[in-house]
Protein backbone atom coordinates (compact mmCIF):
# COMPACT_ATOMS: atom_id res chain seq x y z
CA UNK A 1 0.00 0.00 0.00
CA UNK A 2 0.97 3.66 -0.78
CA UNK A 3 1.33 5.65 2.13
CA UNK A 4 0.98 9.47 1.36
CA UNK A 5 1.75 12.09 3.80
CA UNK A 6 1.84 16.12 3.95
CA UNK A 7 4.49 17.79 5.76
CA UNK A 8 4.14 20.64 7.93
CA UNK A 9 1.34 20.52 10.39
CA UNK A 10 1.36 16.43 10.04
CA UNK A 11 4.22 15.33 10.26
CA UNK A 12 6.82 18.35 10.99
CA UNK A 13 5.86 20.40 13.53
CA UNK A 14 8.47 23.00 14.00
CA UNK A 15 9.14 23.67 10.09
CA UNK A 16 12.55 21.97 9.83
CA UNK A 17 12.30 19.06 11.82
CA UNK A 18 10.72 15.72 11.75
CA UNK A 19 10.63 13.89 15.40
CA UNK A 20 12.62 10.79 15.61
CA UNK A 21 9.39 8.59 16.87
CA UNK A 22 7.81 9.82 13.57
CA UNK A 23 10.96 8.77 11.64
CA UNK A 24 11.46 4.98 13.65
CA UNK A 25 7.41 4.98 12.39
CA UNK A 26 7.88 5.59 8.47
CA UNK A 27 11.27 2.95 8.17
CA UNK A 28 8.78 0.28 9.98
CA UNK A 29 6.39 0.90 7.19
CA UNK A 30 8.67 0.27 4.67
CA UNK A 31 10.13 -2.35 6.36
CA UNK A 32 6.35 -3.41 6.32
CA UNK A 33 6.31 -3.32 2.59
CA UNK A 34 4.91 -0.19 1.88
CA UNK A 35 5.74 2.63 0.05
CA UNK A 36 6.08 6.54 1.11
CA UNK A 37 4.98 9.60 -0.55
CA UNK A 38 5.42 13.09 0.57
CA UNK A 39 2.78 15.52 -0.54
CA UNK A 40 3.22 19.01 0.17
CA UNK A 41 2.96 22.84 -0.48
CA UNK A 42 6.55 22.96 -0.15
CA UNK A 43 8.39 22.75 -3.88
CA UNK A 44 10.61 20.13 -3.91
CA UNK A 45 13.73 22.33 -2.95
CA UNK A 46 12.18 22.98 0.63
CA UNK A 47 10.83 19.79 1.05
CA UNK A 48 13.45 17.39 0.37
CA UNK A 49 15.66 18.89 3.47
CA UNK A 50 13.29 18.27 6.10
CA UNK A 51 13.28 14.13 5.05
CA UNK A 52 15.27 11.72 6.70
CA UNK A 53 18.39 11.32 3.53
CA UNK A 54 16.99 7.36 3.06
CA UNK A 55 13.08 8.96 1.68
CA UNK A 56 14.95 12.13 0.18
CA UNK A 57 15.06 10.27 -3.57
CA UNK A 58 11.77 8.73 -3.34
CA UNK A 59 8.14 10.03 -4.75
CA UNK A 60 7.70 13.37 -4.15
CA UNK A 61 4.82 15.69 -4.72
CA UNK A 62 5.61 19.55 -3.95
CA UNK A 63 4.02 22.84 -4.70
CA UNK A 64 0.78 21.23 -4.43
CA UNK A 65 1.08 19.06 -7.52
CA UNK A 66 3.27 21.73 -9.36
CA UNK A 67 6.26 19.54 -8.82
CA UNK A 68 6.86 15.82 -8.90
CA UNK A 69 10.69 14.20 -8.02
CA UNK A 70 11.30 10.30 -8.47
CA UNK A 71 14.66 9.15 -8.19
CA UNK A 72 16.12 12.53 -7.53
CA UNK A 73 14.47 13.88 -11.31
CA UNK A 74 12.59 16.62 -11.27
CA UNK A 75 9.46 17.96 -13.51
CA UNK A 76 7.13 20.88 -13.38
CA UNK A 77 3.82 22.09 -14.09
CA UNK A 78 3.66 25.83 -14.46
CA UNK A 79 1.87 28.88 -15.46
CA UNK A 80 1.25 29.76 -18.91
CA UNK A 81 2.49 33.25 -19.62
CA UNK A 82 -1.19 34.51 -20.91
CA UNK A 83 -1.84 33.95 -17.33
CA UNK A 84 1.35 34.95 -15.15
CA UNK A 85 0.46 38.60 -16.94
CA UNK A 86 -2.91 39.33 -15.02
CA UNK A 87 -1.09 37.83 -11.81
CA UNK A 88 1.68 40.24 -12.06
CA UNK A 89 -0.64 42.60 -12.86
CA UNK A 90 -2.50 42.14 -9.96
CA UNK A 91 -0.05 42.06 -7.50
CA UNK A 92 1.48 45.79 -9.03
CA UNK A 93 -2.56 47.45 -9.08
CA UNK A 94 -3.06 46.26 -5.59
CA UNK A 95 0.89 46.27 -4.49
CA UNK A 96 0.31 42.84 -3.14
CA UNK A 97 2.71 40.69 -0.85
CA UNK A 98 3.85 37.51 -2.14
CA UNK A 99 5.95 34.38 -3.23
CA UNK A 100 6.45 33.04 -5.93
CA UNK A 101 8.40 29.93 -7.10
CA UNK A 102 10.15 29.12 -10.09
CA UNK A 103 11.61 25.62 -11.20
CA UNK A 104 14.27 26.39 -8.62
CA UNK A 105 14.81 30.16 -7.47
CA UNK A 106 11.91 31.65 -6.29
CA UNK A 107 10.92 35.71 -5.62
CA UNK A 108 9.55 37.09 -2.49
CA UNK A 109 8.48 40.24 -1.13
CA UNK A 110 6.65 39.13 2.19
CA UNK A 111 7.26 39.86 5.80
CA UNK A 112 10.74 37.85 6.83
CA UNK A 113 9.31 36.66 10.16
CA UNK A 114 6.58 34.89 8.24
CA UNK A 115 7.20 30.80 8.91
CA UNK A 116 7.08 30.69 5.16
CA UNK A 117 9.66 32.55 4.44
CA UNK A 118 11.55 30.51 7.16
CA UNK A 119 10.88 27.14 5.12
CA UNK A 120 12.78 28.36 2.01
CA UNK A 121 15.88 26.08 1.36
CA UNK A 122 17.66 29.90 0.72
CA UNK A 123 21.24 28.18 0.77
CA UNK A 124 20.59 26.49 -2.56
CA UNK A 125 17.94 29.24 -4.05
CA UNK A 126 17.99 33.08 -5.14
CA UNK A 127 15.35 35.61 -4.35
CA UNK A 128 14.95 36.93 -7.74
CA UNK A 129 12.50 39.34 -9.58
CA UNK A 130 9.21 38.19 -10.36
CA UNK A 131 10.21 38.86 -14.33
CA UNK A 132 13.30 37.20 -13.88
CA UNK A 133 11.67 33.77 -13.41
CA UNK A 134 11.70 31.93 -16.75
CA UNK A 135 8.43 29.67 -15.26
CA UNK A 136 6.92 30.40 -12.83
CA UNK A 137 5.09 27.22 -10.56
CA UNK A 138 3.15 28.31 -8.03
CA UNK A 139 2.56 31.57 -6.37
CA UNK A 140 1.54 32.36 -2.52
CA UNK A 141 -0.22 35.82 -2.32
CA UNK A 142 -0.44 37.35 0.98
CA UNK A 143 -3.36 38.94 2.74
CA UNK A 144 -5.56 39.55 -0.34
CA UNK A 145 -8.55 41.63 -0.15
CA UNK A 146 -12.37 40.60 -1.42
CA UNK A 147 -11.93 42.41 -4.73
CA UNK A 148 -8.26 40.78 -5.27
CA UNK A 149 -10.23 36.76 -4.62
CA UNK A 150 -12.97 37.92 -7.06
CA UNK A 151 -10.30 39.11 -9.57
CA UNK A 152 -8.60 35.71 -9.30
CA UNK A 153 -11.71 33.90 -9.62
CA UNK A 154 -12.07 34.95 -12.98
CA UNK A 155 -8.55 32.78 -13.54
CA UNK A 156 -7.80 29.59 -15.06
CA UNK A 157 -6.34 28.93 -11.71
CA UNK A 158 -6.77 26.97 -8.94
CA UNK A 159 -6.83 28.61 -5.75
CA UNK A 160 -6.30 27.11 -1.90
CA UNK A 161 -7.08 29.83 1.47
CA UNK A 162 -4.96 29.46 4.04
CA UNK A 163 -7.29 31.18 6.65
CA UNK A 164 -4.48 31.30 9.51
CA UNK A 165 -2.01 32.62 6.95
CA UNK A 166 -4.33 35.35 5.64
CA UNK A 167 -2.66 33.79 2.26
CA UNK A 168 -4.11 32.05 -0.75
CA UNK A 169 -2.12 29.27 -2.68
CA UNK A 170 -2.63 29.51 -6.45
CA UNK A 171 -1.53 26.90 -9.03
CA UNK A 172 -2.32 26.32 -12.49
CA UNK A 173 -5.49 25.25 -13.36
CA UNK A 174 -6.09 21.67 -12.10
CA UNK A 175 -3.25 21.24 -10.24
CA UNK A 176 -2.93 19.65 -6.59
CA UNK A 177 -1.15 17.10 -4.51
CA UNK A 178 -3.50 14.21 -6.43
CA UNK A 179 -2.91 15.15 -9.35
CA UNK A 180 0.98 14.96 -8.45
CA UNK A 181 0.64 11.44 -7.11
CA UNK A 182 -1.17 10.51 -10.47
CA UNK A 183 1.43 11.96 -12.47
CA UNK A 184 3.57 9.31 -10.29
CA UNK A 185 1.16 6.59 -10.64
CA UNK A 186 -0.39 6.68 -7.34
CA UNK A 187 -3.79 5.73 -7.26
CA UNK A 188 -4.38 3.57 -4.14
CA UNK A 189 -3.28 4.88 -0.90
CA UNK A 190 -3.65 6.11 2.91
CA UNK A 191 -3.13 10.06 3.41
CA UNK A 192 -2.20 12.09 6.31
CA UNK A 193 -2.91 15.43 6.18
CA UNK A 194 -4.13 18.52 8.33
CA UNK A 195 -5.08 21.75 6.07
CA UNK A 196 -6.92 22.69 3.27
CA UNK A 197 -4.25 21.45 0.64
CA UNK A 198 -4.98 18.28 2.00
CA UNK A 199 -9.09 17.92 1.15
CA UNK A 200 -8.16 16.35 -2.31
CA UNK A 201 -6.37 13.88 -0.31
CA UNK A 202 -8.59 12.74 2.14
CA UNK A 203 -11.51 12.34 -1.34
CA UNK A 204 -9.54 9.89 -2.97
CA UNK A 205 -7.48 8.08 -0.29
CA UNK A 206 -8.86 4.72 0.49
CA UNK A 207 -8.22 5.80 4.67
CA UNK A 208 -7.24 9.26 5.39
CA UNK A 209 -5.93 10.73 8.79
CA UNK A 210 -6.11 14.25 9.76
CA UNK A 211 -3.43 15.49 12.00
CA UNK A 212 -5.16 17.93 14.71
CA UNK A 213 -8.81 19.90 14.81
CA UNK A 214 -8.77 21.62 11.14
CA UNK A 215 -11.64 22.11 9.15
CA UNK A 216 -10.81 19.45 6.85
CA UNK A 217 -11.44 16.70 9.17
CA UNK A 218 -14.77 16.29 7.86
CA UNK A 219 -13.15 14.68 5.17
CA UNK A 220 -10.71 12.46 6.62
CA UNK A 221 -11.60 8.86 8.22
CA UNK A 222 -10.24 9.97 11.21
CA UNK A 223 -8.96 12.48 13.58
CA UNK A 224 -5.62 12.26 15.67
CA UNK A 225 -3.44 14.53 17.85
CA UNK A 226 0.37 15.19 16.70
CA UNK A 227 1.03 13.22 19.48
CA UNK A 228 -0.79 9.91 18.39
CA UNK A 229 0.95 10.63 14.58
CA UNK A 230 3.91 7.36 15.58
CA UNK A 231 1.60 4.69 17.11
CA UNK A 232 -0.88 5.52 14.24
CA UNK A 233 1.21 5.16 11.38
CA UNK A 234 2.55 2.06 12.53
CA UNK A 235 -1.05 0.82 13.28
CA UNK A 236 -2.31 1.36 9.83
CA UNK A 237 0.54 -0.32 8.20
CA UNK A 238 -0.45 -3.31 10.17
CA UNK A 239 -3.72 -2.53 8.88
CA UNK A 240 -3.22 -2.12 5.66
Amino acid sequence: MDFVFDIDGTICFDGKTIDSSIIEALDELTKCGHDIIFASARPIRDLVPVLPAQLQKGKLVGGNGCYISEDGKITTNYFHPAVIEPLHNLIQTYQLMYLADGEWDYSYTGSQDHPIYHNINQSSARNRLFTDLEKICKLVLFNPTKTVLEEIAQLPVSVTAYKKENAIDISPLGVNKVHGLNRLHVTDFIAFGNDSNDQCLFENAKYSVCVGDHHVQEYASMTITKEQVADTIIKLGKDF
